[in-house]
């Protein structure tokens, strides 16, 4: 294991845990489109997908912002600048899917 400790270990199975609910569900979306399901129903379970995705997303941006850039913040300088940017980036790439 490295050194450094990812804001998200303490919520790895969880997130495991969600991450495994979607791709279920996504699997389970082919095979509603294998089974020529209608149309409305797919896009229903693709929402479901998505949110389930967003919720894993929402979930490491959070652990992010608590942990890797609580403690570049203590630090300062040049790399509070960079995981602060990483963070606003991460959050505007959210925001654009």
């Amino acid at each position: 294991m490295s050194e450094h400790q990812h804001g998200y270990v303490g919520d790895k199975e969880q997130i495991l845990k969600r991450l495994r609910r979607a791709e279920g569900q996504v699997r389970g979306i082919q095979r509603m489109v294998e089974d020529d399901t209608y149309c409305i129903d797919v896009l229903t379970q693709v929402s479901a997908a998505t949110k389930a995705l967003e919720t894993v997303a929402l979930q490491l941006l959070d652990d992010h912002l608590a942990h890797c850039v609580a403690e570049a913040a203590r630090e300062g300088g040049d790399v509070a600048e960079q995981k602060i940017k990483e963070a606003s980036d991460a959050i505007a790439r959210l925001v654009r899917s």
